[in-house]
């Protein structure tokens, strides 16, 4: 063991009157720790010493007493300390209060290991929890627990590091034709008509859609401006910044849905600048269930030819895929689409069999003006046709 002057370089062993043995050492804060248990001998407590010393050089150590903090403690102060949006904040409260607090609020930190998060997943799912919501409460849990190792230095490691815990299989939405979009947008009652196109080609959010004003619509250049949301809380509504700063953008309108929005803020929008585009019956802030039985959403989208379970929300996809069609870069559809990632952009670029049509009969287009002899073939001596024989 390392010793200077006859002592130990790091801690101290001091035998009691039991006859056994006790090591103490300084920690990194400054404060005296006691070994938490003695020892049968001398050589057994110096080398204890010597891992403690180890895990301090290597930066693995961690005051014993914080992993004996419970995660209930823990993840609430977690939740109301971070900088969340309010309807994200609302979201970890459920997520916390239904799927993990019933489970692992007892648990200290310093106890939970890999196998723990293994067992509670596995009786969410056995308990009827969905998969994609057993997904958030992990992915949730993996946040809290990683302030608790990287800036709280609590616990040496995260245990929610387990492969495939944090995804599920998304199956791919329904997407509406530009005629069904059409037929919707009919089906619906006149003051939604709008919403409905607008939606569809613009790719705007419900949020974004449901907070636009007056002020935010410039149909001479044929753009509309996201600077807010709107979102749906508990007990009330609220307006706040978009998602994202990504989200907060300028999107270009394609001329259908000037088209409809003309007669639509003639007809349903007052005149002043702060007036809302879209809103429910008697001006009533735009809501999801209002909305949705004012126009007898499942009815209607089933008559006019949709896929059952087809949401609003998915008139934002089909004007994603819109958009990809016309061959618009990831960092367009992006802005476009008010991402900061380029994963959800490339979700929309997946090759399709019309759009690979497209591309084969814009190849034809240019082969027929590049091609000299396309109206006077080549004669069979030619030798170019040899050669082209060989290669083919």
């Amino acid at each position: 063991m390392a010793r200077r002057n006859g002592r130990r370089r790091f801690g101290n062993v001091r035998k009691l009157p039991s006859g056994r043995h006790q090591a103490r050492y300084l920690g990194p804060d400054g404060i005296e720790r006691t070994a938490p248990n003695t020892f049968e001998t001398e050589k057994q407590a110096e080398k204890w010493l010597t891992i403690v010393e180890s895990e301090i050089i290597k930066g693995d150590w961690a005051a014993p007493e914080a992993g004996e903090v419970l995660l209930g403690e823990y993840a609430q102060q977690w939740i109301a300390e971070r900088r969340l949006a309010p309807r994200t904040r609302e979201n970890y409260e459920d997520l916390y209060r239904l799927r993990i607090r019933p489970y692992l609020a007892d648990l200290a930190l310093g106890t939970i290991r890999p196998q723990t998060i293994r067992t509670w997943r596995k009786k969410l799912l056995d308990g009827g929890t969905p998969e994609p919501q057993a997904v958030k409460a992990y992915s949730l849990l993996r946040a809290i627990l990683n302030t608790a190792v990287k800036e709280d230095e609590i616990i040496r490691q995260n245990p929610c590091r387990i492969k495939g815990y944090d995804r599920y299989h998304t199956p791919e939405r329904p997407v509406a034709t530009v005629a069904q979009v059409y037929r919707l947008a009919e089906a619906v009652p006149d003051r939604f008509r709008a919403l409905i196109l607008v939606a569809a080609f613009s790719g705007l959010r419900w949020g974004e859609l449901a907070a636009l004003r007056r002020s935010d619509v410039d149909l001479a250049a044929a753009v509309v401006r996201v600077p807010r949301k709107l979102a749906a809380l508990r007990n009330r509504m609220e307006f706040g910044p978009p998602k994202s700063e990504a989200s907060n953008r300028t999107v270009t309108l394609p001329a259908a849905a000037v088209t409809a929005l003309k007669p639509h803020l003639l007809q349903h929008v007052a005149p002043t600048p702060e007036a809302l585009v879209f809103t429910g019956d008697k001006g009533a802030l735009l809501r999801t269930g209002n909305f949705g039985r004012a126009v007898r959403w499942k009815a209607t989208v089933a008559a006019v030819g949709l896929p059952d379970g087809f949401h609003f929300h998915d008139l934002r996809h089909t004007g994603n895929n819109l958009a990809a069609s016309t061959g618009a870069s990831t960092r367009e559809l992006m802005h476009r689409m008010g991402h900061s990632s380029m994963r959800a952009a490339l979700i929309y670029q997946h090759a399709t069999s019309e759009r690979d049509r497209e591309i084969a009969a814009g190849m034809d287009k240019r082969i027929s003006k590049q091609d000299p002899k396309r109206n006077n073939r080549r004669k069979p001596d030619d030798p170019d046709d040899g050669q082209l024989a060989r290669v083919g």
